[in-house]
């Protein structure tokens, strides 16, 4: 760090608190507040693989729900009807009827709901309907050797691992300590299922992998 800045005076405008996770991990406040910056900058620099990965998951299970259920699936109660209610906890039902209340348009509905809706929709609850018909066609690269519902749990959990990533992302929390050689790879995979143009287009132009090879020691 530049001799002429003050450490101390820094830390205390990030929050001890906040750095001490960091101090945790190194020996000095000036190494600490390098894994600070560094986990910042890798922390920006997934956000263009997050947003390319949520895009394509959501215009994938759009383009089922447009095959089963037609090009104005917000508004139809047969869809509505297979979603969950819960009292309590995330609601998927609830969030696509306050979606769809602001707009008519259907791809403006696509953008209101959360990723984890889209995550929802790989439980096995939608199996019949959904996947055991349309997987393969929706994500043309899968293995060829894995049974349906094997895939469709493997996407879900994967989707898990990334709005986990995302949401410590969004709240500005530390992510040094994942494995995000395996995130980036997990996001990758998870294109390349879908367009492995798309994938390889995303893996020639992100910064991810050049930081992760210059993370402080």
């Amino acid at each position: 760090m530049n001799s002429m800045l003050n450490a101390d005076v820094i830390r205390s405008t990030l929050s001890q608190p906040r750095l001490s996770t960091y101090e945790k991990y190194t020996v000095t406040l000036d190494e600490a507040l390098e894994l600070y910056q560094w986990n910042a900058n890798i922390s920006g620099a997934f956000f263009p693989c997050l947003h390319i990965c949520e895009v394509t998951i959501r215009n994938a299970v759009s383009e089922v729900l447009f095959k089963q259920h037609g090009n104005q699936w917000p508004w139809e109660t047969g869809f509505i009807n297979t979603l969950p209610n819960p009292r309590h906890g995330y609601n998927p039902r609830n969030n696509v009827q306050k979606a769809r209340d602001k707009v008519s348009d259907v791809n403006k509905v696509i953008p209101e709901l959360n990723f984890v809706f889209w995550q929802k929709m790989f439980t096995s609850r939608h199996d019949d309907q959904l996947w055991l018909p349309y997987l393969r066609d929706t994500f043309p690269y899968v293995p060829s050797y894995s049974d349906i519902a094997a895939l469709r749990s493997e996407i879900y959990n994967d989707l898990e691992k990334i709005r986990r990533l995302r949401n410590r992302i969004a709240h500005h929390e530390p992510i040094f300590r994942r494995d995000l050689n395996k995130d980036y790879e997990v996001i990758i995979k998870l294109i390349g299922y879908r367009c492995c143009d798309t994938a390889q287009w995303l893996c020639s132009h992100q910064n991810v992998v050049s930081l992760l090879n210059d993370k402080p020691r």
